[in-house]
């Protein structure tokens, strides 16, 4: 009998599922779609700090460096996401190694410059094809330092330190993190070892999940939900090149009255608080469009990804994050009522396919040329998981307090994404992340500002009030203007095939 042919390689053995005689077998996964579009994306924008997102808190209190460095390899060695590194190839693979290590750094107080610091540590990015998506850096405060993340005086007690999550889209998302810091004060709590066994579910189970979803019940849902001609996808009017490199990032605030105030606005039309988001960002949208009738415009929605018939989907680490389209027709006559009431609607039938990745409903609906594209833009209200209060009676027990600091997002793969979060104060912090070869640092501050207006004007708004009567609150303010993109030069090719889409393919850069 002929000897069988092996794979030689660690790309043959993942994709054949075989390994060396004597050890056991490594699992291996195929990425998703939606994992497939940021790995692409990353290899096109590398040194950028694109889909590499940060998180921080000050750790008030204690804290000793070997055993926070053993809690997190203890979590480490727990998740099934933190060993997994990426096979590449034409059809690129999530392998799950046996051991990964936990990387945590400490500074101490005065010996780097924290802003520097945090950019360089995004811009250096991750080597996917590695295992564990995250870096910890510790920086120790002095009693005289500024908290770099408020502009405000922290009054740290002498040790207080500041920590820093660096971590990659592509495994985790910012849910994923909070979870993990928990595990790992939980970890750090019983000495440095986490208790317990392994946990699940984990990227595996997700992966066999989706493996068995039926696509045909998603592509007629996208097919009817998104018709008609390609809608506007920019609150922008053509303007010329903005001589301006890299991502910006403007900033406004709404105060804890104003916030609450609109709170309870959207909560009598039964919405979220992203519902008066997404309708003042489609009224912006239709603004751009200069046109004295009805238009269809179209962005993109943030969604948890964990609203799956999956059990103990909550706890499932890994990148569920997604973003999805979403086109409403507007008309200046209509009712702003209706508009929040389309969007309502088209929230929750949308929640049965948040597993669904926005390239599968751009091949669905035959919009995979460029001028046909519906994300284009973003909007986006911050969620993260509740700690446990018995968390936080077992970290004060031992002297310890968290306090978080601020997100840093991760550059997003579109021109414009609109992103919100409320505040320890009550306030609603917004932001708006730009490609400032597409928008300028002034035009996006000016398109922000609008946004502002009008959320500040829905909570005054009657319930007959039109659209265009809404608008009108911007009066003959200037439309902010918006480049074209720019050509890229080199190209990256692989291909994902799944069950009902055919393969898939994207230009970037080339592969590291």
């Amino acid at each position: 009998m002929g000897r069988r042919n092996r794979p030689r390689t660690a790309r043959g053995r993942a994709e054949h599922g075989g390994v060396r005689a004597g050890r056991p077998a490594r699992t291996s996964v195929p990425v998703t779609w939606q994992q497939y579009d940021l790995l692409v994306d990353s290899l096109a924008h590398r040194g950028t700090g694109h889909h590499v997102e940060q998180l921080t808190w000050h750790w008030h209190g204690p804290l000793d460096t070997q055993r926070f460095t053993a809690a997190w390899q203890s979590v480490v060695d727990r998740e099934t996401v933190l060993r997994a590194g990426v096979v590449w190839g034409t059809r690129p693979r999530l392998l799950f190694h046996d051991r990964a290590r936990a990387e945590v750094v400490r500074h101490p107080a005065g010996s780097v410059d924290w802003p520097a610091l945090v950019e360089e540590d995004r811009r250096r990015g991750f080597d996917l094809r590695r295992p564990c998506p995250l870096r910890i850096t510790l920086v120790d405060l002095a009693d005289t330092d500024a908290d770099a993340d408020t502009g405000t005086d922290t009054g740290a007690d002498a040790g207080a330190v500041r920590v820093l999550l660096t971590f990659h889209h592509a495994l985790l998302d910012a849910w994923s993190v909070f979870i993990l810091l928990e595990e790992v004060c939980r970890a750090y709590l019983a000495g440095g070892v986490l208790p317990g066994g392994e946990r699940r579910p984990d990227l595996r189970d997700w992966a066999r999940w989706l493996e068995r979803q039926d696509t045909a019940p998603a592509r007629d849902f996208w097919a009817h939900a998104l018709p008609g001609p390609t809608p506007v996808v920019l609150p922008l009017r053509p303007g010329p090149d903005t001589a301006q490199r890299g991502c910006g990032r403007a900033e406004a605030r709404l105060s804890a009255a104003e916030a609450a105030r609109l709170h309870r606005w959207t909560a009598a039309q039964a919405m979220p608080d992203s519902g008066a988001l997404q309708a003042v960002w489609a009224l912006l949208l239709y603004r751009a469009a200069q046109t004295p009738g009805a238009a269809p415009v179209g962005f993109g929605v943030t969604v948890s990804g964990r609203g799956v018939a999956l059990d103990s989907v909550e706890r499932l680490l890994g990148p569920m994050r997604n973003h999805l389209p979403v086109v409403v027709r507007i008309d200046p006559h209509h009712r702003i009522s209706h508009l929040l009431a389309m969007l309502r609607d088209g929230a929750l039938e949308r929640a049965a396919y948040e597993w669904v990745s926005a390239r599968q409903v751009h091949e669905w609906t035959a919009r995979t040329a460029r001028e046909a594209r519906l994300l284009d833009s973003l909007v986006a209200l911050e969620s993260t998981p509740r700690p446990s209060s018995d968390l936080h009676h077992d970290l004060a027990g031992a002297g310890i307090r968290l306090q978080p600091g601020r997100a840093r997002d991760a550059q997003p793969a579109f021109p414009l994404a609109l992103l919100a979060r409320h505040d320890r104060d009550g306030s609603l912090c917004l932001a708006l992340a730009h490609d400032r070869a597409r928008v300028s640092d002034a035009d996006a501050a000016l398109l922000l500002g609008h946004c502002a207006r009008l959320l500040r004007r829905l909570p005054a708004t009657a319930p007959a009030a039109t659209v265009h009567e809404v608008l009108s609150a911007l009066g003959g303010a200037d439309l902010p203007r918006g480049a074209p993109p720019r050509r890229t030069q080199n190209t990256v090719r692989l291909r994902l095939r799944s069950r009902g889409g055919r393969a898939a393919r994207k230009r970037g850069s080339s592969e590291s």
